[in-house]
């Protein structure tokens, strides 16, 4: 049999090795949650980080909503082959997580909400960056496919 990658892209596990792209966009898409443990490591300054990123509270609740993918894909990564199944489905969720994401920013802006600074814009198109990619990268796609999960 012979191998689309070279061993040494495997971990001690026989796993394909995930991008390091991939752990970048799980925190990304789980930004709201990294924000969140950042307020409460800060107390005083907590409630003023909070309001500085999510002046809207129903939107900071469902940015918490959309990263609950993303967070439990940081847990999923180190159970791929305990719940293979799972696993291999994790990229469409992930993917869906973010094309909501995607579709809720569009409909913000369409209603004529447009942010105070360049930072919301800028992290929709990172996400749309982020989407796109997940959808075409083969090294990726392929640590989520059964053969790839343990090399001979």
């Amino acid at each position: 049999m012979s191998l689309k990658y070279l061993p040494e892209e495997y971990d001690a596990k026989g796993q394909l090795r995930l991008p390091f792209l991939f752990w970048l966009i799980l925190l990304l898409q789980a930004r709201t949650w990294l924000l969140l443990v950042m307020a409460g490591a800060s107390r005083q300054q907590g409630n003023d980080l909070l309001a500085l990123f999510y002046p809207d509270r129903q939107s900071f609740w469902l940015g918490l909503a959309l990263g609950i993918p993303a967070a439990l894909g940081l847990l999923l990564t180190g159970y791929r082959q305990r719940w293979p199944r799972i696993w291999q489905s994790w990229r469409h969720v992930l993917s869906v997580s973010l094309l909501i994401n995607l579709l809720w920013q569009g409909y913000g802006l369409l209603q004529g909400v447009w942010p105070d600074s360049p930072l919301p814009l800028l992290l929709t198109l990172f996400d749309l960056l982020a989407l796109v990619w997940l959808q075409t990268h083969q090294r990726l796609r392929d640590c989520f496919l059964p053969e790839h999960q343990h090399i001979e």
